[in-house]
C-alpha cells in the first residue's frame, strides 16, 4: 500500500491563550495519519507559550518556533513554509476549529482535481462557518466548491477590482486559514509579504493567480472561524494594507484604467468602517461621476449584503433572532415572486 504523503499543519499564534488549545486539539485529532504540526508563536505576551510548551513536550510531531519580536502574521507564515517538511501545507488559525476530516477531504479533492485538469498548480480551500461574539453564524462557502473554479487572471481581476465572470464561483475568497496546497506551490509564489499586516492573504493569492493557479474548494463545512475584534484589524490598518496591495499591482491596474478607481473605493470602505459615512458619501459621489457604470455595479453587488452583515454582527442576541426571521421572510417572498 502506498504511504500517505506527509502534510504539515501550519499554525500562527499570537496572544491566543483562550483559543490555541482548541486549535491544537483540532489539529491533533485529524483522521489523516501522516502529519506534523508546526506552530510559530509571534512573541506572545500572555500564557500562550506555556500552553504550547506543554503540547510540544507531550507530542513528538509538534514543533514550536518562538519569536522574540512580534513581526506579524505574514512573517510567521513564511517561517511555517520554510520549516515545513510536508509535501503539502494546511494552514490553521489559532482561534479556529477544524473538524477531524478536514485535511483528508481537502487532500482528496485536490488530488482528484490535479488528475482531471493535468496540473499541480492548485490551491484548495475549505468551507465552514464564521461565528461572531454575539453568536451570529455566517456560512462561508469555499471558492469553486459549487461551480466553476476561477483560474489565473479570473481570480486576479476579482481580488483587485471585483470583476465577476458569469459561471465562475468565487465563493468566500481566499482566506489562508482554510488553505491546503502543495508546499512547492507556496514556495514558488514567493511567500507572504511581511510589510502587509491585514491583506497578506489577498496579496499572496494574487501572485498565485498571476502564475495561473487554479482555486478550488470543498463543499463540506469543516471549519469554525471564531471572529474577534483586535487592534490589528482596525480600519486604518485595513486601509493601509489595501493601498499597499493596490500599489504593488499599479501597472496592471493602470492598464485596466482602474488604478484611481480602486484607490477611491478603498477610501470609501475606510471612512465607512471608521463610522464617518458623511465623508464616505461624498467620496462615493466623486467615484460615481468618474466611473458611473462600474460604480453602480460594484456598489449594488456589495452594499446590501454588507448592510445586512453589519446589522447581524452588531445586534444583541434577541434582535439578531428578529432580523434573521425578517430576512427569511424576505427571501421567502422573493422566491414566490420568482416562481410566479
Amino acid at each position: 500500500m502506498k504511504k500517505k504523503p506527509l502534510i504539515t499543519i501550519a499554525i500562527t499564534c499570537f496572544n491566543a491563550e483562550k483559543t490555541i488549545e482548541r486549535a491544537l486539539l483540532s489539529a491533533i485529532n485529524q483522521d489523516w495519519t501522516n502529519f506534523e504540526i508546526i506552530v510559530v508563536d509571534d512573541a506572545s505576551t500572555d500564557s500562550s507559550k506555556e500552553i504550547l510548551k506543554k503540547y510540544e513536550s507531550k507530542y513528538i510531531n509538534i514543533n514550536v518556533i518562538y519569536q522574540f519580536k512580534n513581526k506579524g502574521c505574514a512573517y510567521s507564515r513564511n517561517q511555517l513554509i520554510a520549516n515545513a517538511n510536508g509535501d503539502f501545507i494546511a494552514f490553521f488559525d489559532d482561534d479556529d476549529f477544524s473538524s477531524s476530516k478536514r485535511i483528508r477531504l481537502q487532500y482528496e479533492h485536490l488530488i482528484n482535481y490535479e488528475k482531471v485538469q493535468a496540473t499541480k498548480f492548485v490551491a484548495c480551500f475549505a468551507s465552514g462557518f464564521r461565528i461572531y461574539p454575539n453568536s451570529y453564524k455566517k456560512n462561508i462557502l469555499a471558492v469553486g466548491a459549487f461551480g466553476q473554479p476561477p483560474i489565473g487572471f479570473q481570480m486576479v481581476n476579482y481580488l483587485l477590482f471585483n470583476e465577476r465572470m458569469k459561471g465562475i464561483d468565487y465563493g468566500a475568497g481566499v482566506p489562508t486559514c482554510s488553505l491546503l496546497a502543495r508546499t512547492i506551490v507556496l514556495k514558488n509564489a514567493g511567500g507572504f509579504d511581511s510589510k502587509i499586516r491585514r491583506q497578506e492573504d489577498i496579496d499572496f493569492a494574487i501572485r498565485l493567480a498571476k502564475n495561473g493557479c487554479h482555486f478550488i474548494g470543498i463543499k463540506e463545512q469543516v471549519i469554525k472561524q471564531y471572529v474577534s475584534f483586535t487592534n490589528d484589524k482596525s480600519a486604518l490598518i485595513e486601509y493601509k494594507s489595501s493601498l499597499l496591495v493596490i500599489e504593488k499591482n499599479k501597472d496592471y491596474l493602470v492598464s485596466k484604467r482602474l488604478y484611481n478607481y480602486m484607490k477611491l473605493w478603498v477610501k470609501i470602505k475606510f471612512f465607512h468602517l471608521s463610522k464617518n459615512d458623511f465623508v464616505a458619501f461624498f467620496v462615493l459621489l466623486a467615484i460615481f461621476f468618474s466611473y458611473p457604470i462600474r460604480t453602480v455595479k460594484h456598489f449594488s453587488r456589495s452594499s446590501f449584503n454588507r448592510f445586512l452583515h453589519e446589522q447581524f454582527i452588531n445586534s444583541t442576541p434577541k434582535r439578531l433572532m428578529i432580523k434573521r426571521n425578517c430576512v427569511k421572510f424576505l427571501n421567502y417572498l422573493i422566491n414566490i415572486f420568482n416562481h410566479e
